[in-house]
């Protein structure tokens, strides 16, 4: 299956490496690392993420302590966003 990012999901992963490379660079390369290798894991099993009620069709993947929302669309997984599991979220 192909990977797709959505601007959201893009502009949440430079965020969330933002956010950790205030004090560690080293440790923003390596989580961000981290989580691309859990999201490509995807490709291989993109029924494993949770289905949620609403909104419908899309999945919850849980990637250590972040949480990455995506649909699956015939041979395209497309991950809509991105957040750190302690972050306050509205969609």
């Amino acid at each position: 299956m192909k990977l797709r990012f959505t601007r959201s999901a893009l502009d949440d992963l430079n965020r969330l490496r933002a956010f950790i490379a205030k004090d560690s660079p080293q440790a923003a390369r390596r989580i961000g690392e981290a989580l691309r290798r859990s999201i490509l894991g995807l490709t291989d099993q993109p029924q494993m993420g949770q289905k949620l009620e609403e909104p419908a069709d899309v999945r919850r993947w849980i990637a250590g302590p972040y949480v990455v929302h995506y649909v699956i669309d015939k041979q395209t997984i497309t991950i809509l966003r991105i957040w750190h599991g302690r972050e306050q979220r509205t969609s």
